[in-house]
C-alpha cells in the first residue's frame, strides 16, 4: 500500500471546499483505488482578496494527497476566476479529522483484502489436498483432468465387476485396460453356482444373458469305463441359480458395457507401465495410451487387476508362481455331451481332461499336459499327442467330435499358474484377482475368488466417504486378507488337492487314493454333496473341506485293510495316509493356518474403518 503525499505552494489558488485524494494500490500493475475526502479550507480572515500589505503567512504547511505527482495538476486546479498571490490556512481541526477517516477506510480496506486472501489460500489449500488424495488428477501436459477416488488396472471379470461395483456405491472410478477389445481366452469360461450368487449380489446377474450361456448344474466323473453324475446341491436356492458356461470374452465385454453405463465410472485403453510411488505410498500409475503418449494418472487408492501375467505384482506381493500344467483348448462343434448341461471330467492318464459347453452350439475340451512344455503345434507333434494318446481315453460319444476339432488345426495352449496370496499390504495399492491369488483352474473356481473378494471388499470399503488417508486405510484393509479366507482358501485348496489326486502316479499309494475318491464321490448323499458343495462355492468351509479329504484317505485304507489286511496292503495303506496329508497340508501351509481355522484370533478382523 503506497501513499504520496504532496505539498501543495503556498501561492496556490485555491477554492473554498477542496477534495483529499488518497490512492491505494497493493503491487504492480494492479489497478489503483482512489479515495477522495471533501473537506472544507476555511481562513482566520475573510475570504477577499487581501492588500499585500496587510498578508500574512500561513504558519501551518499546506499539503494535499496525491496518488501520483503527474496528477497533482489536476488536484491543484483553478476555478473560473483566477486570484492572485492568494494565501490560505487549512483549518487544522479539519486535516486531523479528514486524515483520520481516510487512514480508518484505508485500515477497514485493508482487513477485507486480507481476511478475503486468507480464505482465497485456506480454498487453494483444500483444493490441493482433495486432489491430491480423494481426486484424481490426470497430468496431460501440464494440466489436469477432473477428478476420480479409484484407479482400477485392468478389465478383466475381477476389474469390470470392480469398477460397476465401486462407481455403483458413488465412486468416481478410472479403469485403464490394455485392450479393449472382445478377449479370446480358453479358461474362464466356467462360473460355479456360488460364484453366480456374487454375481446377484453385486447386480451383474444380466451379464450371463445374451451371450448364449449355457446352464451347469453338475459334474460327471469318468474314469476306466465307469461313470457317475454329481449335482450341485441347489436344492434350497432359486431355480434360476446354478453354474453357468460361455465364452470369455462375450461375458467381460458384457461386464464392461455394464460398468460404462455409469456415468462416475471412465474406462480407458492403455497399458499401465509403472505404479508411482512416494514415501512407499502409491499415489498412482503411468501409462501410456493407444497413441503412444505417456501419462500418469493420480487417485487415492490403486487396485491392479491385470490378471496372471501381471507385471505390477512384485511390488505389492510376493509372487511364488508355480506352474504344474498347461490347458491345450480345443472347440467341438455340434456334438452331444453325455450328461446335459454338465461338466465332464475324465481321469485320463496322466491328467484330468475336461468338457463343458461354452454355447448352444460349441463345447469347450481342455486337456491337461503336466509340465511346463507341451509339444509343438508348428511341426505337428501335439495333433499327434492328442489323436494317438488322448482320444482313445475320451467316451466314445466325444471322440470323432474331437479328432475333427484336431484336423481343423485351431489348437490353443494356457499355462496354470497357481499361486497363494502373499501381499505387502502396501498404503495406496490393493491386488485384486488372478494378479493376487491363482489355484489350478481344474474346479472352475477362479471367478468364484475374485468375485467375492470384491463383494468383501465393497462391504469393507462402503462406510468410507473419503479414502484419504492411505496409512489409516491401509491398516484397516488389512482385515481383507482374513475376510476373503473362507471362500479363497477352501476352494484354492480343494482346487490344488483335487488336481494332485486326479492325475496318474506309478506310486501305489497314490493310485489307491484315485480310485478311493471316485469310488467315495460315487456312493451318493452327502458324500459326493459334500464335494460338490464345496468346490462350487457353496459351502465356504474349511475344516468341512478337511474332513472330507481325510474321509477319502480313510475309506481308501478300509478298502485295503477288507475283508482280510495284508501287510503289504498295511504299508500301502499308511502310505495313503502319508501321501493324503503331503498333499493337502503344504496347501493349508501356504494359504494361512491361523486365517483358514482360526481368523476369529487376527486382530486385524475387528479394526474399525478411519473416522473421515
Amino acid at each position: 500500500m503506497n501513499l504520496e503525499l504532496t505539498r501543495v505552494p503556498r501561492q496556490l489558488p485555491l477554492h473554498h471546499n477542496h477534495t483529499l485524494k488518497v490512492s491505494l494500490h497493493k503491487g504492480k500493475p494492479s489497478p489503483k483505488i482512489s479515495i477522495y475526502l471533501a473537506f472544507s479550507v476555511s481562513s482566520s480572515r475573510s475570504t477577499k482578496p487581501q492588500t499585500p500589505h496587510r498578508r500574512r503567512e500561513p504558519k501551518e504547511p499546506i499539503f494535499v494527497f496525491s496518488s501520483s505527482s503527474s496528477s497533482s495538476s489536476s488536484v491543484h486546479q483553478c476555478h473560473n476566476y483566477y486570484i492572485k498571490k492568494m494565501t490560505v490556512v487549512i483549518d487544522k481541526h479539519n486535516v486531523l479529522v479528514g486524515t483520520f477517516f481516510a487512514f480508518l477506510f484505508l485500515y477497514i480496506l485493508r482487513q477485507n483484502i486480507w481476511k478475503r486472501e486468507k480464505i482465497r489460500k485456506r480454498t487453494t489449500l483444500k483444493i490441493q489436498n482433495d486432489s491430491a488424495v480423494s481426486v484424481l488428477r490426470h497430468e496431460n501436459g501440464g494440466g489436469f483432468s477432473s477428478a476420480d477416488d479409484v484407479i482400477v488396472v485392468g478389465a478383466g471379470v475381477a476389474g469390470a465387476a470392480l469398477a460397476y461395483t465401486l462407481g455403483k456405491d458413488g465412486r468416481r472410478v478410472h479403469v485403464i485396460e490394455r485392450d479393449m477389445k472382445e478377449p479370446d481366452r480358453i479358461v474362464g469360461e466356467l462360473l460355479q453356482p456360488g460364484g453366480y450368487l456374487k454375481l446377484i449380489e453385486l447386480g451383474l446377474e444380466d451379464c450371463v444373458e445374451e451371450i448364449d450361456a449355457q446352464r451347469v448344474l453338475g459334474y460327471a466323473l469318468f474314469k476306466d469305463g465307469k461313470n457317475t453324475r454329481l449335482s450341485y446341491p441347489l436344492e434350497k436356492f432359486h431355480t434360476d441359480v446354478s453354474g453357468r458356461s460361455f465364452h470369455n470374452g462375450r461375458f467381460i465385454q458384457r461386464m464392461r458395457e455394464k460398468a460404462a453405463t455409469l456415468p462416475n465410472v471412465r474406462l480407458e485403453q492403455g497399458t499401465v507401465t509403472s505404479l508411482l510411488e512416494e514415501d512407499g505410498t502409491v499415489k498412482g500409475v503411468q501409462y501410456k495410451t493407444k497413441d503412444g503418449q505417456e501419462l500418469k494418472a493420480y487417485a487415492p487408492l490403486t487396485i491392479v487387476c491385470d490378471g496372471c501375467f501381471s507385471n505390477l505384482r512384485r511390488s505389492l506381493c510376493n509372487p511364488k508362481v508355480d506352474v504344474p500344467s498347461c490347458f491345450v483348448g480345443l472347440i467341438l462343434e455340434n456334438c452331444q455331451l453325455p450328461f446335459e448341461n454338465h461338466g465332464h471330467v475324465i481321469l485320463a492318464d496322466p491328467s484330468p481332461i475336461l468338457f463343458y459347453p461354452i454355447s448352444s452350439t460349441e463345447v469347450r475340451c481342455l486337456v491337461d499336459v503336466p509340465g511346463r512344455k507341451v509339444p509343438s503345434i508348428a511341426n505337428g507333434e501335439m495333433a499327434n499327442y492328442l489323436k494317438n494318446m488322448v482320444a482313445p481315453q475320451i467316451p466314445s460319444e466325444l471322440r470323432n467330435a474331437f479328432i475333427s476339432a484336431i484336423d481343423k488345426g485351431n489348437i490353443r495352449t494356457m499355462p496354470n499358474r497357481s499361486m497363494p496370496a502373499e501381499p505387502h499390504p502396501t498404503p495406496g495399492a490393493l491386488l485384486m484377482g488372478d494378479a493376487f491369488n491363482m489355484r489350478h483352474p481344474l474346479t472352475g473356481g477362479g471367478m468364484t475368488v475374485a468375485l467375492s473378494d470384491i463383494v468383501v471388499l465393497r462391504d469393507l470399503l462402503k462406510p468410507l466417504r473419503d479414502l484419504n488417508d492411505a496409512a489409516s486405510l491401509t491398516k484397516y484393509l488389512e482385515s481383507f486378507y482374513t475376510l476373503r479366507k473362507p471362500v479363497a482358501s477352501t476352494i484354492n485348496t480343494l482346487a490344488g488337492a483335487l488336481y494332485k489326486v486326479f492325475s496318474a502316479s506309478s506310486d501305489d499309494a497314490r493310485k489307491e487314493m484315485r480310485e478311493a475318491c471316485f469310488d467315495y464321490l460315487s456312493l451318493g448323499g452327502n458324500f459326493s454333496a459334500g464335494p460338490v458343495a464345496l468346490l462350487s462355492g457353496l459351502n465356504p468351509r474349511p475344516l468341512s473341506l478337511v474332513l472330507h479329504f481325510f474321509a477319502v484317505a480313510v475309506y481308501g485304507v478300509g478298502r485295503l485293510l477288507l475283508p482280510f489286511p495284508s501287510p503289504k496292503r498295511v504299508w500301502i495303506g499308511a502310505r495313503l495316509i502319508s501321501s493324503a496329508s503331503g498333499i493337502i497340508f503344504p496347501i493349508i501351509k501356504a494359504e494361512g493356518v491361523r486365517q483358514m481355522f482360526f481368523p476369529a484370533t487376527i486382530p486385524a478382523v475387528y479394526r474399525a474403518p478411519p473416522v473421515d
